[in-house]
């Protein structure tokens, strides 16, 4: 080989190597987008003047926004390119960021979020397709592997972050003056957001000087321009073999497309079937193990689980590296223990990593106390609302009213109320925690908006009604938090989970989606299991703070653990090991399976 075709080669690695860093930054912004909110949520909680269910919404509105992103990223990049739905993407992380950081109240957040949202769905579908289309097939695994890899690096990067202003936040608290304790967590929380956003601007300058996918020039009748997007990132053999080879899979889609009623036969083909309802469960019981929530919400595990507030952010961070280094591993290991035992070995540990954290904070909130009929007595009747502070409830444990023994004077209290057919949780206090703002609930701060507000929290619950209706006190729960060393047991337990599910289904899921849909239906099939990924995402994410403060954590660990078991049974009976296979040969299995 000569130094010219030396020099060409060493130009196609590199620009293989930007399309991979370009690709992955996708990846990285998915990350934080999942994983920005853990670090933000306390210091937003305590300065914002949401309430719990409002605070829900705003951590489910990510996940709902990327629902939408979702449903539509596969039409959007059929008609408007792979590249331009990526740079779309991007500009909306970059809008959503300032949106954010400068928000006063509810909708601004509301908004913010939901375009951060739209920008991780929209990534989640076109960055994955857009590397299959771009890459060789030697190439493809290491495409997946790298957008997965820095999406764990983007909940690392996230997590340090809160790490560091979680450090900031203790040091002002050791001056003792509130004010400015309060003024420094509200700019706490909205400079989580500001760094969060040169990832952003980096992936979107990166994607102008990326080409155009191949596979959809030649689509779009751009013949040349599709064998020059080849001839960027392979030899010109290569390309010219290639592009025969895209030519003829065109023609022969054609051909069975030459009348609607094929077309719709063609569909119903256990080929097509099976694999999308596997993808479809697979994708559903990936969210439904809890990974986002557990993501999102780690930070107030650890400290409801008995760790103060520096040891939970510590305790979270460690949590995102684990995922990080496990994934590492989980990329080592796919091609060579299969996708089926990864997937299987990961949900097993899964399984018993959250049953057992779900038995430890049992042991804890088996002594939970409800002191609703007291409560209540307090709401002002005239405005409907009610202030209550942890000093009130600290003086109430210490008369020996409510509480058999020593064990409740450092609990947490949380208030689960309703107006009308809307239900509400409080923000969670600690009881004998110096300078802790009271729980303060109005009708103006928990009930929505406007209608379009209430429609996505309570679809079916009249809005004029709720405002008209009393505040009732449903639950007043106190729950003693227990000893650090219960804490730290519980890290370890949720360590394991992290651990499990980087490495069977954190990778496994991405392949499996690619791998098992067959080529006919893949962007829409794509679009549509990704899309039941969010709704369940979204879901848990919107109950899971309502739920915790009713129910208690062991209720939704033990939720998740079931879900789980549905995954290992899919993934060891149902799945095929899809290790070495080509496409058309995963193609023809399911084709098989009914003969």
């Amino acid at each position: 080989m000569d130094n010219s075709e030396n020099n060409q080669l060493r130009k196609k690695n590199l620009y293989n190597t930007f399309l991979l860093i370009v690709a992955g930054l996708g990846g990285l912004l998915y990350g934080v987008d999942v994983g920005i909110i853990a670090g933000a949520l306390p210091y937003l909680e305590s300065t914002s003047g949401l309430n719990s269910s409002q605070l829900s919404i705003i951590v489910a509105a990510v996940l709902l926004g990327s629902v939408f992103g979702t449903l539509f990223a596969g039409m959007l990049s059929d008609l408007f390119g792979r590249k331009n739905i990526m740079l779309f993407s991007g500009m909306l992380f970059v809008l959503s960021i300032p949106i954010i950081a400068l928000s006063f109240g509810f909708l601004p957040l509301f908004l913010g979020r939901l375009l951060q949202g739209a920008s991780a769905g929209l990534i989640g579908v076109v960055v994955p397709l857009y590397l299959a289309e771009c890459l060789s097939a030697k190439s493809r695994g290491k495409g997946t592997a790298v957008f997965q890899w820095l999406l764990t690096l983007g909940i690392v990067a996230a997590a340090v972050i809160g790490m560091y202003f979680s450090y900031r936040v203790d040091e002002v608290a050791k001056l003792g003056n509130p004010e400015k304790l309060f003024a420094f967590k509200d700019l706490a929380w909205r400079s989580i957001f500001w760094v969060s956003l040169p990832p952003g601007i980096l992936f979107l300058l990166g994607g102008f000087f990326v080409n155009e996918s191949p596979r959809w020039l030649f689509r779009k009748g751009k013949r040349d321009a599709a064998f020059l997007a080849l001839c960027r990132s392979r030899v010109t053999k290569q390309a010219e073999l290639e592009l025969k080879e895209i030519e003829t899979a065109l023609s022969l889609e054609k051909i069975s497309l030459t009348t609607n009623k094929q077309a719709k036969e063609s569909l119903l083909k256990a080929k097509y079937v099976i694999p999308f309802i596997l993808a479809c469960i697979i994708l559903a019981c990936n969210q439904a193990t809890g990974i986002n929530s557990i993501i999102g919400y780690n930070t107030n595990i650890l400290i409801q689980a008995g760790l103060n507030d520096f040891e939970a952010h510590a305790g979270s961070l460690l949590f995102t590296i684990i995922n990080f280094l496990a994934t590492i591993g989980a990329v080592l290991l796919v091609d060579k223990k299969g996708r089926k035992f990864l997937l299987t070995l990961g949900t097993s540990g899964i399984i018993i990593s959250l049953i057992c954290t779900g038995i430890i904070f049992k042991n804890t909130e088996k002594y939970r106390i409800d002191i609703k009929e007291f409560v209540q007595k307090k709401v002002n009747q005239k405005e409907q609302s009610i202030k209550i502070s942890g000093n009130e409830i600290f003086n109430l444990l210490s008369l020996k009213i409510y509480q058999p023994d020593n064990k409740y004077l450092n609990s947490s209290f949380i208030l689960i109320y309703s107006y009308g057919g809307f239900k509400f949780a409080s923000r969670v206090i600690r009881t004998n925690e110096p300078g802790e703002k009271p729980i303060e609930i109005t009708k103006g701060s928990s009930l929505p908006g406007n209608k379009v507000i209430a429609f996505f929290s309570k679809p079916f619950t009249n809005l004029d009604k709720a405002k008209n209706s009393p505040l009732i006190i449903e639950n007043a729960l106190i729950t003693p938090i227990p000893h650090k060393t219960n804490g730290i047991i519980v890290a370890i337990f949720l360590y394991i989970f992290m651990a499990f599910f980087a490495v069977g289904p954190g990778v496994c899921v991405w392949l499996a989606l690619s791998e098992l849909m067959p080529t006919r239906i893949r962007s829409n099939g794509m679009s549509i299991a990704l899309l039941i990924n969010q709704a369940v995402s979204t879901t848990i994410a919107a109950i899971f703070l309502p739920t915790v403060g009713k129910y208690g954590y062991s209720t939704m660990f033990f939720i998740f653990a079931g879900f789980t078991v549905i995954y290992l049974i899919t993934a060891a009976f149902f799945l095929p090991e899809t290790k070495g296979k080509t496409l058309e040969e995963i193609e023809e299995y399911f084709s098989n399976r009914k003969k």
